[in-house]
């Protein structure tokens, strides 16, 4: 099990070397999780960057700020939901990895066949809900209710894109599972 961070051209574990189309899905699909991971790595350090410069305008200088706290929801946002596909592609959520060893290897492929395809359908749900409400703040201009009143489709745009990524890596996890499911015995 993997508890760290690792970047590079390192490829899933779980993930089996899969050649044509397929393959090359997966491999556009983690070069994009790279690229997102680094351009969320940056959103992080300028959250903890905004959130310390308001400490020191605040309190230091006595200047008032009344932007920080939203842009920094927003960079934080950003980060998490644009991220979930490549902890996904790592297998890094939350798993039952205590029971790998108490089934053979093909039920342990059947079950997490059934928890990529159980997971799709609650992303697939989550993420029209999140372009439902992307859509809702776009037609509305809706703006949050702070003295600053930034529009909400930052944060519902970021939201949408990063779940739309989740399930994309998910279908390409099932499509993986499904083929590879003759080469498990």
């Amino acid at each position: 099990m993997n508890h760290g961070l690792e970047l590079g051209n390192q490829k899933p574990t779980s993930t089996p070397p899969v050649g044509g189309l397929l393959g090359a899905l997966i491999k556009w699909q983690t070069k994009l999780n790279n690229l997102v991971l680094m351009v969320s790595m940056l959103a992080l350090l300028s959250a903890c960057l905004v959130l310390t410069l308001s400490v020191v305008l605040r309190y230091f200088l006595k200047v008032p700020t009344d932007w920080q706290d939203e842009v920094s929801v927003f960079l934080l946002i950003g980060a998490i939901f644009m991220c979930g596909a490549f902890v996904q592609a790592e297998r890094g959520h939350i798993g039952i990895s205590a029971l790998e060893g108490f089934f053979s290897p093909l039920a342990n492929h059947l079950r997490i066949l059934f928890c990529d395809i159980a997971s799709f359908t609650f992303c697939t749900f989550f993420t029209y809900k999140t372009w439902s409400m992307l859509h809702e703040a776009v037609v509305e201009g809706q703006t949050s209710s702070s003295s600053w009143g930034p529009p909400l489709w930052i944060p519902y745009g970021l939201m949408a894109v990063g779940m739309t990524l989740l399930c994309l890596q998910i279908l390409l996890q099932i499509a993986v599972g499904i083929s590879s499911k003759g080469a498990v015995k």
